[in-house]
């Protein structure tokens, strides 16, 4: 479906401007931020409005692309669970984007909390969408690598919570950013199956239409009988 393969093809480029505006957010901080020991969140807060709040913003959009593009393949499957966990994944990236955690080193905020939260919801939500798509008959083809996507997302995301709490954040940095590589490329893998959506062959006829042929016997009438 050429609608379909425009969706994936506009997310794809969504997921590539907001990698590069992650990296360049990285780049352009202060050189004491370890990037190993602090969260992306921390190097975003250095820098508030900037190039990786905005490629929090793209990514969200990039989902919204994917999302609509599965709703023209048919009815979601399975029910609508699929679009109210991209929803909550677009959601809990929009909120993230927009309210700022704490600076390193500073106690904790109620924006802060809000922030965490938020970022709670969409880092558990994607990898369950990702397992409900890897269901769906057009994803078919990218089912196996969206199940070992979706493992390897919830088993980094517990090495998350380890670090945040009795880890005392031992790598949590390298951590979050293994999760996050991981859960982009389960949606880079939708868009991917996305854009090689098949065309009909150019000039193709549509399927012809059935014809009943009505087999039965035709009985001649002989004048004055009545059949």
């Amino acid at each position: 479906m050429p609608g379909t393969r425009n969706t994936g093809v506009l997310a794809l480029g969504g997921i590539a401007v907001a990698a590069l505006r992650t990296v360049i957010g990285h780049l352009e901080v202060n050189d004491d931020l370890n990037p190993w020991a602090l969260t992306v969140s921390d190097f975003a807060v250095s820098d508030r409005g900037g190039v990786i709040d905005v490629a929090m913003v793209v990514l969200a959009l990039a989902t919204v692309s994917l999302l609509y593009g599965l709703r023209r393949t048919g009815p979601a499957q399975p029910g609508h669970a699929v679009e109210w966990l991209l929803g909550a994944w677009v959601s809990g990236l929009l909120l993230a984007a927009l309210v700022p955690t704490n600076e390193p080193g500073t106690a904790m905020t109620t924006a802060a909390y809000v922030h965490r939260y938020a970022s709670v919801v969409a880092f558990l939500a994607l990898p369950a969408a990702g397992w409900l798509l890897a269901r769906r008959p057009d994803l078919a083809p990218a089912a196996r690598t969206l199940r070992a996507l979706v493992v390897l997302s919830l088993a980094l995301a517990v090495a998350m919570i380890w670090s945040a709490y009795p880890g005392d954040r031992l790598l949590i940095g390298l951590a979050e950013r293994l999760l996050i590589l991981t859960e982009v490329a389960v949606l880079a893998t939708v868009a991917l199956t996305q854009t090689r959506a098949a065309d009909p062959p150019a000039g193709a006829r549509p399927a012809a239409r059935p014809v009943h042929v009505d087999h039965g016997v035709v009985v001649p009438r002989k004048r004055g009988v009545t059949v």
